[in-house]
C-alpha cells in the first residue's frame, strides 16, 4: 500500500495542476468578453448617434426650405406693396410681410440651433470613432494573447495528461475515478496524512477501528467526513477535542458515493 499512497501522492500533484489549468484555460476568454462587450456598446451608441445626427441634417434641410418660403413669400409681399390702392390692401399686405418675416427669423433662429447640435453630435461621433478603433485594437491584442496564453496552457496540459497516463494504467478505475474527483472538490488535496487520530484534511477526529484500519494499511480508506483518502502518519500528540466540520467537507463522502453516510 506504499507503494499506491506514493503513486496517488505524485497522481494528485499531476492532477491538482491539471485541473488548476483547465480552470485557468476557461477562465482567460472572460477577460476577451468583457471588451468585447464594452465594444459592443460603443458600436451601438455610435449607430444611434448616428441617426440622430442624419435626423437632424434632415431636419435642418426641411428648415431651410422653409425659411426660404417665408423669405419668398415676403418678398412677394413687398412687391405688391407698389400696387396697393386702399388703406386695407395695405393693411393686410403688411399683416402678411410681418408674418412671413417673423417665420423666417424664427426658422432661422431654429436653423443656428440645430447647426450648433449638428456639430455638437459630429464632435462627439469623432471621439467615439477614436474609442471605437482604440477598443478593437486592444482587443485585437487581447485575442492574440489569450491565443498565445492558451497555446501554452494547452501544451503544459498535454505533459500533465502525459505523466498521468503513465502512472495510473495499473490502477483500480474506481479508485481512480473518486480520487480525480475528490481533487476537484477538495481544492487539490485528495489524500492526506492521518495525525494522532485526526485526519489532517478536515480535522475531525476519527474512530478509534477506523484509525486502527488505516493504520494497518492493507486497503484503500475515505475519510467518513471529508471523503479524502487517507494514510497514517507518525508522530503528533493526542487530540482529544472534537473540530467543527467544515462546510466544504460536510457529507463529502455520501457526494462522492452519491448516498447518504451515517456519521453516527
Amino acid at each position: 500500500m506504499e507503494k499506491t499512497f506514493e503513486i496517488l501522492q505524485q497522481l494528485q500533484e499531476i492532477l491538482s495542476e491539471k485541473y488548476a489549468i483547465e480552470r485557468d484555460i476557461l477562465e482567460i476568454p472572460k477577460a476577451l468578453e468583457t471588451k468585447q462587450e464594452i465594444l459592443n456598446r460603443l458600436k451601438k451608441s455610435y449607430v444611434d448617434k448616428n441617426r440622430e445626427f442624419e435626423s437632424t441634417k434632415d431636419e435642418i434641410r426641411h428648415l431651410n426650405f422653409e425659411m426660404t418660403e417665408a423669405e419668398r413669400l415676403r418678398e412677394e409681399s413687398e412687391k405688391k406693396m407698389d400696387v396697393i390702392t386702399t388703406q386695407r390692401e395695405y393693411e393686410a399686405l403688411d399683416k402678411e410681410i410681418r408674418d412671413a418675416g417673423e417665420k423666417e427669423q424664427r426658422f432661422r433662429r431654429e436653423i443656428q440651433k440645430r447647426e450648433r447640435d449638428l456639430e455638437e453630435m459630429h464632435s462627439s461621433l469623432e471621439r467615439e470613432e477614436q474609442m471605437i478603433k482604440m477598443q478593437e485594437d486592444e482587443l485585437t491584442a487581447e485575442n492574440n494573447k489569450i491565443k498565445a496564453e492558451t497555446s501554452d496552457k494547452e501544451s503544459l496540459l498535454a505533459e500533465l495528461v502525459k505523466k498521468e497516463g503513465k502512472i495510473t494504467p495499473d490502477m483500480d478505475d474506481d479508485i481512480l475515478f473518486k480520487f480525480q474527483r475528490i481533487i476537484r472538490n477538495k481544492s487539490g488535496v485528495g489524500i492526506v496524512p492521518v495525525r494522532s487520530n485526526v485526519c489532517s484534511g478536515c480535522h475531525m477526529v476519527l474512530p478509534a477501528q477506523f484509525v486502527n484500519d488505516v493504520r494497518a494499511g492493507t486497503e484503500i480508506q475515505f475519510c467518513p467526513y471529508c471523503s479524502r483518502i487517507l494514510f497514517w502518519e507518525e508522530g503528533g500528540e493526542p487530540i482529544s477535542e472534537a473540530y467543527e466540520f467544515d462546510d466544504n467537507d460536510v457529507g463529502g463522502l455520501a457526494d462522492l458515493l452519491g448516498g447518504e453516510v451515517d456519521l453516527g
